[in-house]
């Protein structure tokens, strides 16, 4: 075990670059096939919001039914995961494609009632958590120990920029094709992913030594929330991540806000782009090198209070371009997020990460979706769906600024050193 920080003075070798990755045919393939994917959800999501908030003219409907994009993942994120390592994961990845494709296909027919569409989202929904697991697991066969890293982080950048463009031009391509065609194409985004990893991923066994016995997930979720709880290091980075909650409100509640403020469904598309834009933006600021990553770590407390202190804004009925500019900052601010998780990832134990994150990540996926549902009720009992996002961002502020004394004070319980390794 080493005290070193790590950070940028450490070198990397030379094939750490993006060309290597490149130049591997299974990550091309596994890329190709998640930025398409990435795509098709976003016009999805703004397909959705848009389609239901005609149907109901209800902000809570609205908000309902987004939430429903991200709650089912709580559940299969702690039962089905282990799928990954019970199947051969490539053919978890095609299952779980196949499945999302009639399922999404069958909420495009015209006429759908609102109580079908809705369970079949949550069907689909089900199905992202062993995608992702698999093709987590999947990619450092694919890319080897040394370039794993660096491709993980090829795919969160691909993520936040295909949110970005999926939102920007979500709302004009939803007005041009109907709610309907949009999300068609969604489902054929998934028949695509399933032909590309079926033809360029090559077919591994189950790893050898893999259990495939059932575990007691009361026993998996247990010790992962032990060793959480802890550890005040812990504790306080996963609460950073979970401030997510407050932040997501204003996506979920994008449609019945756009017509509040004057704006058309085009709109609806640049309100939902507007934070992942920031977030890229963020990112790259972050990573210039001014700023180290002890530094980084410092401002993770006053970075999550200024991702959620501009909501505040929306309780003063702003328009949409004011609406836009506020997002983008609190986007800017939201890129401390890439730095809580990877330093999570440095406090876990190796030999229980899979576990931990499991539960973190599904712990936040839940946070996000009743932070969207919660608003929803705000908005009807409100009346309003910039109070109800004004709101969300004073508490969001409030919890962020405990939230940062909490990190600053368990910091110093190790001198502000992050181990290597456990």
């Amino acid at each position: 075990m080493t005290d070193r920080i790590p950070g940028e003075a450490s070198a990397e070798p030379k094939d750490y670059g993006n060309g290597s990755l490149i130049r591997r045919s299974e990550f091309r393939t596994l890329w190709t096939a998640y930025a398409q994917s990435v795509l098709g959800d976003q016009l999805a999501r703004v397909a959705l919001s848009i389609l239901v908030f005609e149907r109901t003219d209800s902000a809570g409907w609205t908000a309902a039914t987004y939430a429903l994009t991200s709650l089912p993942a709580l559940l299969s994120g702690v039962l089905l995961t282990g799928l990954a390592d019970r199947f051969p994961r490539r053919t978890v990845m095609i299952g779980c494609d196949l499945v999302r494709a009639v399922l999404v296909g069958l909420m495009a027919l015209p006429g759908t009632p609102l109580p079908v569409l809705a369970g079949l989202l949550v069907l689909a929904q089900l199905a992202e958590a062993p995608f992702g697991a698999s093709q987590g697991a999947l990619m450092p066969a694919v890319l080897g120990e040394r370039l794993y890293e660096q491709g993980q982080r090829v795919m969160m950048i691909t993520h936040q920029a295909g949110q970005l463009i999926g939102f920007g031009a979500g709302g004009v391509l939803v007005v041009w094709l109907g709610s309907h065609v949009s999300l068609g194409l969604n489902a054929a985004t998934f028949l695509v992913s399933a032909a590309l990893i079926r033809m360029g991923v090559k077919a591994r066994p189950v790893e050898e030594g893999a259990d495939a016995r059932p575990k007691r997930m009361h026993t998996q979720v247990g010790k992962a929330a032990a060793l959480i709880w802890a550890d005040p290091r812990l504790r306080s980075l996963v609460a950073l991540g979970w401030l997510a909650g407050f932040i997501v409100l204003p996506e979920g509640l994008a449609a019945p806000f756009a017509e509040e403020a004057g704006g058309g469904a085009a709109s609806v598309g640049l309100l939902l782009a507007a934070h992942p834009a920031g977030m890229v933006l963020g990112a790259a600021l972050l990573g210039r090198a001014g700023f180290d990553v002890e530094r980084r770590r410092r401002l993770l407390g006053p970075l999550a209070v200024g991702a959620n202190l501009p909501l505040i804004v929306y309780w003063a009925g702003p328009g949409v371009g004011v609406a836009v500019l506020v997002l983008m900052v609190s986007g800017i601010c939201s890129a401390y997020q890439i730095t809580a998780g990877a330093t999570f990832v440095l406090l876990t134990p190796a030999d229980q990460r899979g576990q931990t994150l499991g539960l973190a990540r599904s712990g936040l996926t839940a946070m996000q979706g009743i932070g969207v549902a919660g608003g929803g009720v705000a908005a009807e009992l409100l009346g309003s769906s910039g109070r109800a996002i004004g709101g969300a961002g004073l508490v969001g502020t409030l919890c962020a600024v405990l939230v940062a004394v909490s990190w600053t004070r368990a910091r110093g319980t190790s001198g502000g050193t992050i181990p290597l390794s456990a």
